[in-house]
């Protein structure tokens, strides 16, 4: 774990304003026929035209077989995170998960959304939105002296009163001059168990809700997928532990 100073985290607040105009875009052009492979090379292009560098591009995170290809993770339905940008055309009725880091002036942020594409089915719909009420509430748990524990606890019951499944095996992190820092942020746990938030932590919390089970299987590309083929969504902030609670870093506008 790493705190952060008024100065560093201003850094990751000007490096966060720009990737929410970087994602805000991006999720402008997710449409049907659209490649994923596409929405990675204007990923890239949005972050480096600005003198910024992709945080993912290069990177081999612990486990992983090998360094990260591309700019952007962009995973289908039933894929969970880490999927590989590629030929696959964009459908009508599809869940795009867009997750997207860079690197600004040395520090890195990271955030995640999920976009529907057309007509989705209304369970789907609420997938969708349960996921990103549960971000707001781990977000709203994160204040100076809570604990871990009471981050994923809000998450989690919220998600599981509403007959979701939170992905246990998969979590949030630290993040500043490194992509991934000490500590996990578990998008589960009991309240006041965990480490304790100190004011100049900064911390990815990212809930992954999938619409069966909460099993996922990772395949021979790294990427993650659900075990029984259901749907999931995940959403992503950036966040700065500030004496006056919890600062997202990562808005979108």
């Amino acid at each position: 774990m790493t705190i952060k100073s008024k100065e560093e985290i201003a850094l990751m607040a000007e490096a966060g304003r720009r990737l929410g105009v970087v994602l805000r875009t991006l999720r402008g052009e997710v449409k049907a026929g659209v490649t994923t492979l596409e929405l990675d090379e204007r990923a890239r292009e949005l972050i480096t035209a600005n003198g910024d560098r992709p945080a993912f591009l290069g990177y081999k995170p612990n486990g992983a077989a090998k360094a990260y290809p591309f700019t952007l993770c962009a995973s289908v339905n039933d894929g969970v995170v880490h999927g590989l940008p590629g030929k696959y055309a964009i459908k009508d009725g599809d869940l795009v998960k867009l997750d997207l880091g860079l690197v600004h002036e040395g520090f890195c942020v990271d955030s995640a959304t999920t976009v529907t594409v057309g007509v989705v089915s209304p369970e789907a719909r609420h997938l969708v939105a349960i996921t990103e009420e549960a971000l707001y509430r781990g977000i709203k748990a994160a204040y100076p002296e809570a604990r871990l524990g009471d981050i994923g606890q809000a998450v989690q019951s919220f998600v599981e009163d509403n007959g979701f499944s939170v992905v246990t095996a998969l979590t949030g992190h630290g993040i500043g001059r490194k992509l991934h820092e000490e500590p996990s942020v578990p998008n589960y746990g009991r309240a006041g168990t965990g480490e304790r938030l100190r004011v100049g932590m900064v911390i990815a919390i990212e809930p992954m809700v999938n619409m069966g089970g909460e099993a996922v299987r990772q395949l021979k590309d790294d990427s993650f997928v659900t075990r029984d083929g259901s749907l999931s969504a995940h959403f992503e902030h950036t966040v700065a532990i500030t004496h006056d609670g919890p600062k997202i870093l990562t808005r979108q506008g």
